[in-house]
């Protein structure tokens, strides 16, 4: 499945669960921080070996990143943008960048 197949199947999902939200990206936006501060807890807690194990912690990492992508998703509908295409221009921008010939910018020097 594509970005943009994902993002098309997630859109019927949201208007479904959560219709008096529809084009609100706050929401979305703030689950995106919550879960970035989810991954950083599993990511804090499994580097220094306690509640949990390094499985416990890993499955969590999963999916404290899989929860910020349904999130994405839901701002990029808020705001009428396609994912994939977001994801395929920065891309196509950074993967022209070579820090180990051009350490100042990736580019030129």
């Amino acid at each position: 499945m594509t970005i943009r197949e994902m993002q098309v199947e997630h859109l019927a999902w949201e208007q479904h669960n959560f219709p008096s939200t529809m084009g609100q990206y706050n929401g979305p936006f703030k689950g995106i921080v919550e879960e970035v501060g989810e991954l950083s807890h599993s990511l804090l807690k499994q580097e220094q070996g306690i509640r949990g194990t390094y499985e416990e912690h890993e499955k969590l990492a999963k999916d404290a990143l899989g929860d910020m992508l349904v999130f994405m998703l839901s701002f990029c509908h808020a705001k009428g943008w396609d994912l994939q295409s977001i994801f395929e221009g920065t891309w196509n921008e950074v993967k022209k960048r070579d820090w180990i010939k051009f350490p100042f910018d990736g580019l030129t020097k």
